[in-house]
C-alpha cells in the first residue's frame, strides 16, 4: 500500500500567497488544504486530520494566535507554524510562547519555508515518541526529585518545538545535558548537535568561528572557513555562557536569529542557514540587560522559553541516586564491575552540598574510586577539597582548561566531519588518547 500523503491546513486572507504555499507544499509532496479565514480553518480542523498548519498572524475574523491556542488545546500533536510581518520580532516571540512550533517572516523565502515543513513533518510522524524516549534515558538528567521530573517534562514540550530556550543554572548542574536531551528528543535528533562555549573562544575570533570567513578576509584567513552555524545547519547550535559574547557579536546573533541567515567574515551576502538556537548561561541575563552588558532585543528573542536546572543542594533526594548511576557509569568507562559504595562513605557525601554540583560529585566519585582500588569505597577514599580564597582560582582555571579543552576537540571534529582518525592527527594526539579525553569530558561526537 502506498503511503498516504501528508496534509498541511494553509490559513491566509491572501490569495496569492495561498496559492504560492500551496503550490510549494504539493511540490513537497504534501497535499494543501486552505482557509481564508480563522471560521474556515476551525471547520476544516473539525472535519479532517493535519500532519502540519501555517497560519497567518492576522486574519479577517480575528488573530492567528486564537488558531494556535485552540490547536494547542485540541490538537497538542499538531505542529502549527505562524507567518509573520517582516521584522516583526516581538509578533514572532509571543507566536512562539503561545504554543507555535515555529514562523516564517512575510515576504516568504521559499528555502526557509521548505526547512520548516520538513522539520514539522518528522515531529509530526513521531507523535511525541522521540520525546518519552528522551525523558526516559536514564544517563540524561537523573533525578526523581519533584523539580528533576518538572525540567525533564518542561524539556521535553520545549523539543517539540522550534522556540529559542535559555537554559539556567549554576556551573556544573548539567545544563549542555539539558541541551542535548532537547535536541535528541525533538525532529532535528539525526541531524548535528553542536556546542560552543562562549566565554572560550577569544572576542577578536568568535565571529570568525560562529559565522565563518572567506580567503583573504583577515590576516592568517588563507582558505575559506564554514563557521559553526553552517556546521549546525538543520540541526541545533548552543551557545553556552551566551552572556559572555561581546556586545558586537549580540547584534550579529540577533540578526541571523530573525533572518535565519548569517554574513561570514568578508562575505558580500548572506547564506541561510536552518539551525536551532539552544543557549545556557549560569549569571543573572536580566541584570545584564539592565547593566546595559547584555542586548535587550537579544535576550527577549532568546530567552523565549526558560529552563532552569536547580543546584544539587535544592533537592538532596537525588544526591544518592545519582552519586550510584555515575559511578556505576565510570565504573564501566574503567573496566570495572559494580562498585559498593560504604555506609560511610554515603554518609560523607550526604555531608558536603556540593557547590560545584554533579560535576564535583562526579569527580569526587571518580578519585574515590581510584583511591578505592579493588576495595569498597569508603570515607576514607571520599576527598572532598572545600572551597578557599586560595583553591577557589584553582578550580576556576581547571574548569577553564577543560572548557577549553573541549572547544578544541569539538573544532577538529567538525574540521574532519567527525572522524576521530583525522581529528586525534590534527590535535597531535594518538586515537587512544582522543578517545580517553572524549570520555574524559563528556563529550559524545565523533566516529572512529
Amino acid at each position: 500500500d502506498e503511503k498516504p500523503r501528508p496534509t498541511a491546513l494553509v490559513v491566509d486572507d491572501e490569495p496569492d500567497l495561498r496559492e504560492l504555499v500551496a503550490i510549494t507544499l504539493s511540490r513537497m509532496g504534501v497535499a494543501p488544504v486552505t482557509a481564508a479565514t480563522l471560521a474556515e480553518a476551525r471547520a476544516a480542523l473539525r472535519s479532517r486530520e493535519f500532519d502540519l498548519c501555517l497560519t497567518d498572524m492576522r486574519l479577517p475574523d480575528g488573530d492567528g494566535l486564537e488558531l494556535v491556542a485552540d490547536i494547542q488545546k485540541h490538537r497538542p500533536n499538531l505542529p502549527v507554524a505562524v507567518l509573520t510581518a517582516h521584522g516583526s520580532v516581538e509578533a514572532a516571540v509571543q507566536a512562539l510562547k503561545s504554543g507555535a512550533f515555529d514562523f516564517v517572516a512575510k515576504p516568504v523565502q521559499l528555502g526557509q519555508l521548505r526547512a520548516l515543513v520538513q522539520t514539522a513533518l518528522k515531529l509530526g510522524a513521531a507523535r511525541g515518541a522521540a520525546a518519552t524516549a528522551g525523558v526516559n534515558d536514564a544517563p540524561k538528567l537523573s533525578g526523581d526529585s519533584r523539580a528533576m521530573r518538572e525540567v525533564r517534562e518542561l524539556l521535553a514540550r520545549v523539543a517539540r518545538t522550534q522556540a529559542p530556550v535559555l537554559i539556567t543554572g549554576e556551573s556544573g548542574t548539567g545544563k549542555e545535558l539539558a541541551a542535548k536531551l532537547v535536541h535528541e528528543s525533538g525532529p532535528r535528533a539525526d541531524a548535528p548537535f553542536i556546542a560552543v562555549n562562549c566565554g572560550a573562544i577569544p572576542a577578536e575570533l568568535i565571529e570568525s568561528e560562529l559565522f565563518g570567513h572567506r580567503r583573504g578576509s583577515f590576516t592568517g584567513a588563507v582558505a575559506d572557513k564554514q563557521g559553526l552555524f553552517q556546521a549546525a545547519d538543520g540541526g541545533t547550535l548552543f551557545l553556552d555562557e551566551v552572556a559572555d559574547l561581546p556586545l558586537a557579536l549580540q547584534v550579529k546573533l540577533l540578526r541571523v536569529v530573525q533572518e535565519k541567515a548569517v554574513r561570514p567574515v568578508g562575505a558580500t551576502g548572506e547564506e541561510p542557514v536552518d539551525v536551532r538556537i539552544l543557549a545556557a548561561t549560569h549569571k543573572d541575563l536580566s541584570r545584564l540587560v539592565q547593566e546595559g552588558r547584555f542586548r535587550e532585543d537579544l535576550y527577549y528573542r532568546i530567552v523565549v522559553i526558560e529552563v532552569h536546572i536547580p543546584p544539587l543542594r535544592e533537592r538532596p533526594e537525588d544526591l544518592m541516586p545519582l552519586a550510584l548511576h555515575l559511578l556505576a557509569r565510570l565504573a564501566r568507562a574503567q573496566g570495572r564491575g559494580g562498585k559498593a559504595l560504604g555506609a560511610d562513605a554515603r554518609d560523607a557525601l550526604l555531608a558536603h552540598d556540593f557547590p560545584g554540583n554533579v560535576r564535583e560529585l562526579e569527580n569526587v566519585l571518580e578519585r574515590a574510586l581510584t583511591l578505592a582500588g579493588d576495595e569498597p569505597i569508603s570515607a576514607a577514599h571520599i576527598q572532598i577539597r572545600r572551597p578557599s580564597a586560595v583553591a577557589a582560582p584553582a578550580a576556576d582555571l581547571e574548569g577553564k582548561l577543560a572548557d577549553v579543552e573541549r572547544d578544541a576537540i569539538r573544532s577538529a571534529l567538525v574540521k574532519t566531519n567527525n572522524n576521530r582518525t583525522a581529528a586525534a592527527k590534527l590535535l597531535g594526539m594518538t586515537l587512544r588518547q582522543l578517545r580517553y579525553r572524549i570520555a574524559k569530558l563528556g563529550l559524545s561526537v565523533g566516529v572512529d
